[in-house]
């Protein structure tokens, strides 16, 4: 069998639409889980029954969701940062390691000013600066080398994932057993002590305590200065679930994305066919995993064991075969020619993925916080839903605007200026 060419290699200059285009359509897309910490207690992220969405409007609004976004636009925006460090390793940019890492520090500082000042515990470009620090030493690596690479996290995360899924299945059976024996005055072993300590040490990681929710209603109250420190506080759990599952679900995205820039896949320049199979067998896979999750959860009673995002063994098979099915359905667009100005859009907003990612967080600043317009825990899930299209036209309309007139985004330009230590030029 003959081996098929490899494509080839684009300028980093160069816009590559289709690229734009799915990166546009993932920062949209991400908002609509995103809204969820903006506006909801944070166990409504995962579980409808925090927010009494378990039923009519709401509950239809948690199942399209959770069928159709939940995790997939997060995997896409890890792809497209793994494409953009490959696009990085081409060209003249490619020659200095001390560019590119002060382009990631960068980042890290802009992740820093949206966690720290606009008060968004959920920011992700802390998490992308620090992975895409460990990927520079493998920018070279072949296709093969890297779809490895990922495919061996992809399992380490899902055993971890089956690992908290057993344990938060049988550990709070135990635990009740225990402490009726224990009301009952008999004595129990070292070991089954040991059992209730490990269950109170995971319980106090995924179920609230009363403590915890007064921290959120500060985080989200009128005191800028106690919102910083509660805040703080609910950053402080968030990094720490970093080194066990959160850094790797990035890097095995990431890599996988470098992948498939390398082989073509994300730069729309395989066959047509490639991309009705990749958009057909991610759809139909990606949908049906997402409707087993979404049934289990709810025939369940959400119990904890299935609604916990550390502990749904499934998620990843669901949510990249998605991401892989929507580049499918947008690379067959891109080279139809078809939805221009729908690509255009999302082509403008893509290529102002970091100030639109930013300014996401300066809308749930004034609209949720008790200081701006106090919205939070205040709309009804689908509600939430009517913010977000209001934010899409926002950003679309912002960002076609913006482009016409210039060069580079607001963010884009500074991060582009700081990272080469000289003013880029705005001219479009």
């Amino acid at each position: 069998m003959s081996r098929m060419p490899s494509p080839a290699p684009v300028a980093p200059s160069e816009r590559i639409e289709a690229i734009d285009v799915v990166r546009g359509f993932a920062v949209l897309g991400i908002l609509l889980m995103n809204i969820l910490a903006f506006g909801l207690p944070f166990q409504a992220y995962s579980d409808p029954s925090a927010d009494g969405a378990t039923q009519g409007i709401d509950f239809a609004a948690f199942v399209g969701v959770e069928l159709f976004a939940e995790g997939v636009f997060r995997a896409l925006f890890s792809m497209l940062f793994g494409a953009g460090v490959a696009i990085l390793a081409t060209g003249e940019r490619a020659k200095s390691a001390g560019v590119y890492y002060r382009r990631q520090f960068l980042l890290l500082g802009f992740g820093l000013l949206d966690t720290f000042v606009l008060l968004w515990t959920g920011d992700i470009l802390v998490l992308y600066a620090l992975v895409g620090l460990v990927l520079y030493p493998i920018r070279n690596w072949r296709p093969k080398a890297l779809f490895i690479a990922s495919g061996i996290v992809f399992a380490y995360l899902a055993c971890f994932y089956l690992l908290m899924f057993w344990l938060l299945a049988t550990l709070p059976e135990q635990a009740d057993a225990l402490q009726a024996r224990i009301a009952a005055g008999e004595q129990i072993s070292a070991s089954e002590q040991a059992l209730l300590d490990e269950w109170a040490e995971l319980k106090a990681n995924f179920v609230p305590t009363p403590e915890a929710l007064e921290n959120e209603r500060t985080k989200f109250g009128d005191d800028y200065l106690a919102a910083f420190k509660a805040n703080a506080v609910d950053v402080g759990v968030l990094y720490a679930a970093y080194p066990l599952f959160l850094f790797w679900d990035a890097f095995a995205c990431m890599v996988l994305g470098m992948a498939l820039y390398k082989t073509g896949v994300l730069r729309g320049t395989r066959g047509a066919a490639f991309y009705g199979r990749l958009a057909a067998g991610g759809v139909v896979v990606g949908l049906a995993v997402n409707a087993f999750e979404v049934a289990t959860k709810a025939g369940s009673g959400f119990a904890l064991h299935w609604v916990s995002s550390a502990s749904s063994f499934t998620n990843d098979v669901g949510r990249v075969a998605l991401a892989l099915g929507y580049v499918g359905i947008v690379a067959l667009v891109c080279q139809r020619g078809a939805l221009a100005r729908v690509r255009g859009a999302l082509a403008a907003v893509g290529r102002m993925a970091l100030s639109n990612y930013i300014l996401q967080s300066v809308f749930g600043l004034l609209l949720f916080h008790g200081f701006a317009f106090g919205l939070w825990n205040e709309l009804p899930r689908h509600q939430l839903y009517l913010v977000v299209a209001a934010q899409w036209v926002a950003m679309i309309a912002f960002s076609v605007f913006w482009l016409r007139r210039y060069r580079f985004g607001p963010l884009e330009w500074l991060w582009r200026s700081l990272t080469y230590g000289r003013l880029a030029s705005m001219k479009s």
